[in-house]
C-alpha cells in the first residue's frame, strides 16, 4: 500500500514559478518509479513527468519540456515538481503517481496560473 500526499500549488500569475511536492508513505520509495499527471477542466488527465527510481532518467511531456523539472530525495520520501515561465494553459490538477493508471494517486493540489 502506497499513500501520496501533494502539496505547494497555489494560485500564479503567467511567468510565475511553483514547486510541487509529494510525500510517499513507505520505506520502499526508493524503488518506486514516480510521475506527475494533471488534469485541466474538461479535459482528460494527462501525463506531465516521470522519473526512475534511481532518479536516473528523467521524461517530459513536451508541453512543459524546458520549464518544469521533475526530481525525488529518496531519504525524504519525496518528490517534487519545480515549475517555471508557468502559462494559462498550465491551470490544472496536478497529480502524484507510482505504477500507472491502475497503481496509485494522490487526491491532487491545484495550480492555477492567471494571465
Amino acid at each position: 500500500q502506497v499513500q501520496l500526499v501533494e502539496s505547494g500549488g497555489g494560485l500564479v500569475q503567467a511567468g510565475g514559478s511553483l514547486r510541487l511536492s509529494c510525500a510517499a508513505s513507505g520505506s520502499f520509495f526508493a524503488a518506486l518509479n514516480m510521475a506527475w499527471y494533471r488534469q485541466a477542466p474538461g479535459k482528460e488527465r494527462e501525463f506531465v513527468a516521470s522519473i526512475r527510481w534511481s532518479a536516473s532518467t528523467a521524461t517530459y511531456s513536451d508541453s512543459v519540456k524546458g520549464r518544469f523539472t521533475i526530481s525525488r530525495d529518496n531519504a525524504k520520501n519525496t518528490m517534487y515538481l519545480e515549475m517555471n515561465s508557468l502559462k494559462p494553459e498550465d491551470t490544472a490538477i496536478y497529480y502524484c503517481n507510482t505504477g500507472g493508471s491502475s497503481g496509485y494517486w494522490g487526491q491532487g493540489t491545484q495550480v492555477t496560473v492567471s494571465s
